[in-house]
């Protein structure tokens, strides 16, 4: 008997657009014969439909999402960002207890939170650039110290604490956001200035992050208490850096699979990332990303991406590929791996 899946794309976050393309993307790759699939799309408003035609756009409303969702034996989030990789969906399969793929909501939630991802690592000793967390405060911020003092300051103060405490180039970032949306590299007082700014545009909680100069590494993991990691692949940007036009507008970034580092190198990758997933709690499936100073070869861990792409130029999938488990045998063991967790 097929089991019953819905593939769940779109979402009302700044990703919806690729989240479109990898939801098709996981939709056409999946085994016909072990599924009997239904698409659900989710509007930027919010709004549920049933997909009948995924080529043609043909759908209708789904007035009741929570007697609809119980008619299947698994759902797959395939969401990007904010109310699909955050936790808040997930909440939503618990509550129904419905079999869902993918990392469950504390994962999710500390995953798409840059600054307690970091507090996450730290704890677990893994190396990570030096930081500074700021939260938006109507005309003002609240700076919070290493130890969590609050203090609430003016914009110019907050560059100063930047200053004396990290080096540019810096990049600033909203804390939960994906695909590098609102991320900038700045390299002066001024542009650190809009940065924030523009940071604040997405979320009140900002992160200010030390740059690492050196190649940009990712590693996928796979399993839940026994992890399955990919070979490790490298990212060579043209641009100031991996940004959400680089990712997937760009025709210039490269990616090259297996990573052009040392064996050794590449095994301690695999070892942090699986770390990194377990600190977090994570099941199913993630992708960890890291870098690799220049001079030095020390890595330091980037961020952890529990809903990584799945369009046709995603690393995660390529690093499977690569790593000798091609795209539909990813996802059916993506889809049993969920299943061992009910």
């Amino acid at each position: 008997m097929k089991l019953k899946l819905a593939v769940i794309f779109g979402g009302m976050s700044t990703e919806h657009e690729i989240s479109c393309i990898s939801g098709a993307s996981v939709i056409k790759s999946l085994n016909k014969d072990k599924y009997d699939i239904c698409s659900i799309y989710i509007d930027k408003d919010g709004r549920w439909f049933e997909v009948l035609n995924i080529e043609e756009n043909e759908k209708k409303i789904i007035n009741n999402i929570i007697e609809f969702l119980k008619n299947f034996d698994i759902v797959f989030p395939v969401l990007h960002g904010l109310y699909g990789e955050d936790g808040t969906i997930q909440g939503l399969f618990e509550l129904l207890k419905i079999p869902y793929v993918g990392c469950g909501v504390l994962s999710s939630s500390i995953g798409m939170d840059k600054v307690y991802s970091k507090i996450i690592f730290e704890k677990a000793q893994i190396n990570q650039s030096n930081y500074i967390y700021v939260k938006k405060y109507n005309d003002k911020y609240i700076y919070i110290s290493n130890n969590f003092d609050e203090k609430i300051l003016e914009l110019k103060d907050i560059l100063n604490i930047c200053e004396e405490n990290l080096k540019y180039p810096m990049f600033v970032k909203p804390s939960n956001s994906g695909s590098s949306v609102g991320i900038n590299k700045v390299s002066n007082k001024e542009k650190l200035k809009d940065a924030i700014m523009e940071a604040g545009r997405f979320d009140k909680k900002i992160l200010i992050e030390e740059g690492i100069k050196g190649k940009e590494v990712e590693c996928a993991v796979l399993g839940n208490e026994e992890i399955i990691t990919s070979c490790v692949g490298e990212i060579k940007v043209f641009d100031k850096f991996y940004s959400y036009d680089a990712k997937y507008n760009s025709q210039e970034s490269e990616i090259l699979i297996p990573a052009n580092i040392s064996e050794e190198k590449s095994n301690e990758i695999k070892v942090l990332a699986e770390k990194a997933f377990k600190a977090i709690d994570g099941r199913g499936f993630a992708r960890v990303d890291f870098f690799v100073e220049d001079n030095t070869d020390k890595v330091y861990i980037n961020e952890i991406n529990t809903m990584p792409g799945f369009t046709n130029i995603s690393m995660y999938p390529k690093l499977f590929d690569k790593s000798g488990i091609k795209y539909e045998s990813l996802l059916d063991k993506m889809i049993e791996i969920s299943l061992y967790n009910y």
